[in-house]
């Protein structure tokens, strides 16, 4: 009897430790992932603007709105055009292209531009020269409310500029050139005149220096299409303007691009070439 008292809380003891030692240790498990769930990401912190894309001066013009310190020629405008890396336009005397890089806000030129060498009255060849030097040192450039400055390398103002409207519609032209049809562009006849009025109809319509004309027109950015005019019948005495008549009609159906700088218009071919040169009315 006094054994199996003995025995008893060994025996519980012992029970004690066999179902400790069998009771699993609790360990840190993942839930498993679900693999059609996208994973998150950490939301940016609030405030943070995302980076601004920098601004492309490519297939832009512009006309001179302004150089400081310094006093516009009246009439004869400065332009630039940017497309697939050059540059070009008028200094208000003579035309100009080079090439150039942009690299976010920063641009470069060349030191020297190609050009024509027309020698122009005291006034316009300052200009010139003014506009050249300032462009020639640009380092940076910035676009801001249709407006374009070119800046030096302390980010000094060197000139503004306002964006040029492309769009044909509501304008009205005097043509200075025609292409002869011998891939030469010649001036007109003296004392005769050509004219361009673009409606918002699609629309142009004018006289062609003896008989009035129309025809249909569309334009997407720089490209043009003209559909074959329709005209009067009326003969002219002058075998010449009825020459320059003819050959204003099919430069108007070879033109496929067209260019506004300034005051002036100019329709090309698929070639390059100049079909018609026109100044604003």
């Amino acid at each position: 009897m006094s054994n199996n008292r003995t025995l008893a809380p060994i025996l519980a003891v012992a029970s004690a430790l066999l179902i400790a030692g069998c009771t699993p240790k609790a360990t840190n498990v993942e839930a498993p992932v679900d693999p059609a769930t996208p994973a998150t990401t950490a939301a940016p912190a609030a405030g943070t603007a995302a980076t601004a894309q920098p601004v492309s001066l490519e297939g832009t013009s512009w006309v001179l709105a302004s150089l400081p310190e310094k006093t516009l020629a009246n009439g004869s405008p400065a332009t630039i055009s940017f497309s697939e890396g050059r540059a070009s336009g008028t200094d208000g005397c003579n035309r100009f292209t080079m090439g150039f890089t942009t690299n976010g806000s920063q641009i470069q030129f060349p030191t020297q531009a190609a050009g024509t060498m027309m020698a122009c009255p005291p006034g316009v060849q300052e200009q010139a020269q003014w506009f050249m030097q300032a462009v020639m040192a640009a380092k940076s450039f910035d676009v801001a409310d249709g407006r374009l400055t070119l800046l030096d390398a302390n980010g000094k103002e060197l000139a503004t500029f306002i964006e040029q409207r492309q769009e044909l519609a509501g304008t009205a032209w005097n043509a200075t050139g025609i292409n002869n049809g011998r891939q030469a562009l010649v001036s007109l006849v003296a004392d005769s005149t050509v004219t361009l009025n673009f409606g918002t109809d699609g629309k142009v319509f004018g006289s062609a220096g003896c008989n009035s004309f129309n025809a249909g027109f569309e334009q997407s950015g720089g490209t043009v299409k003209f559909e074959p005019a329709a005209t009067t019948r009326k003969m002219c005495p002058d075998p010449a303007v009825m020459e320059q008549e003819k050959a204003f009609l099919n430069a108007l159906v070879a033109s496929t691009s067209v260019q506004l700088e300034g005051g002036q218009l100019v329709f090309r071919d698929a070639g390059g070439a100049m079909q018609v040169t026109a100044a604003k009315q």
